[in-house]
């Protein structure tokens, strides 16, 4: 990138910390033996250590056992294998999920498959702040529901379900509790001998870590088959060579969070958004309008009578990445489902931004990007065809 680009995409991945990198260098040049080899010379000694580290960092993080951490591919994988692997689990015996309109695609496009192997998938709509009824919820609950998937924070909005009112219902009603927290991951805590879930999806590059490596949290005693084959890796639950490398920089990546990086986010996320209402007129925020009920780094706004593709073009030029929900920059030619999901038009679905920051931005970058927005606005503003001239 360029020196001075300003990068707030953060919610699709993050820069990954350079100690993270110094971390898992090792790992590729002197331990790079399988970590199964263990049992057959010393190099694949080394690298199980380097693993059987990284997964106790994981579990200590969560208040978890060491032997309920499986490593994936990241948390798309995690996600199917949470959800399909307990549907073939309770084939035969139960068939109903739910879920939530605005999860993540791998959860959305898994249950849209598991329908066409006989399940019965209720997803459930939300507010306009994407937040779920807690009462529809429990409603929902059949004798025949096996699980229930609802993410931690949204990828879009940033909205922070009730975690453990959700938690606290799907136990008393007897059902599996699966939570997709990459977003949330060590911005909050998420204590798992308090809370009862049951599956939890982590991914590494959403905190700094490498791409290409997440892991499932499986409670001892969750029913779950898996659902790829080939070796005995991850206590049998997921076959292939673990990406070693990977998953010590995940681990590394969780050692380096800290709580009050969420305070820094926090303030990041006030200023951007602050400024944005204040210095643009026509200006809607999406999501929970309580910062405390939304992701910590997450800003989403729609700009009235412009595109969001013409003005995330137009700040790119500038040396700065945000993303839209416009229909433009989907390869389904639709608008945002999250945006969907929550009662808006197609005009502000189209006209919205995403900025969501991390920790190594700055609140001079903020600033930046606020005066920049407001320039590509006002500009888009005088060509468009929305906007009644004098």
């Amino acid at each position: 990138m360029e020196p001075d680009r300003i990068y707030m995409d953060n919610a699709a991945t993050t820069r990954t910390a350079p100690e993270v990198v110094e971390a898992m260098l090792p790992y590729f040049t002197d331990r790079y033996a399988e970590a199964s080899s263990q049992f057959s010379h010393t190099p694949g000694i080394l690298a199980k250590e380097g693993l059987d580290q990284a997964r106790e960092t994981l579990a200590n993080k969560l208040h978890a056992a060491s032997d309920e951490i499986v490593f994936t591919s990241g948390g798309t994988e995690s996600n199917n294998l949470a959800l399909k692997g307990t549907f073939l689990a309770f084939r035969g015996k139960k068939k109903r999920i739910i879920t939530s309109r605005i999860e993540h695609n791998s959860v959305l496009q898994s249950c849209q498959w598991l329908e066409k192997e006989g399940a019965q998938v209720d997803a459930i709509g939300v507010d306009s702040e994407g937040f779920l009824d807690l009462n529809r919820l429990k409603d929902s609950i059949a004798t025949d529901t096996f699980l229930v998937s609802i993410q931690h924070g949204n990828q879009e909005v940033g909205s922070v379900q009730d975690i453990r009112a959700i938690a606290s219902l799907c136990n008393e009603k007897g059902v599996l509790f699966h939570v997709d927290a990459s977003l949330g991951f060590t911005h909050f805590d998420l204590l798992l001998d308090d809370i009862r879930i049951d599956l939890l999806t982590l991914s590494a590059h959403k905190i700094h870590g490498p791409k290409g490596v997440g892991a499932l949290f499986v409670r001892k005693g969750t029913p779950l088959v898996k659902t790829s084959h080939g070796g005995y890796h991850e206590f049998d639950m997921r076959a292939g060579t673990e990406n070693v490398s990977g998953i010590v920089g995940f681990g590394r990546a969780v050692e380096l969070a800290r709580p009050e990086q969420a305070d820094t986010l926090r303030k990041l996320q006030k200023a951007l958004m602050d400024g944005l209402v204040r210095r643009i007129e026509g200006v809607r925020i999406n999501g929970p309008a309580d910062l405390s009920r939304r992701l910590p780094n997450n800003v989403n706004v729609s700009f009235d009578f412009i595109e969001g593709e013409s003005v995330v073009l137009h700040l790119d030029m500038k040396g700065i990445s945000v993303i839209t929900g416009s229909a433009c920059f989907s390869r389904s030619l639709e608008p945002s489902h999250v945006m969907m999901a929550l009662g808006f038009s197609h005009e502000r679905a189209h006209g919205s931004i995403r900025y969501t920051v991390s920790r190594y931005n700055r609140l001079e970058e903020v600033e930046r990007v606020v005066d920049a927005s407001r320039e590509v606005v006002l500009a888009l503003r005088k060509i468009s065809p929305l906007v009644k001239k004098e």
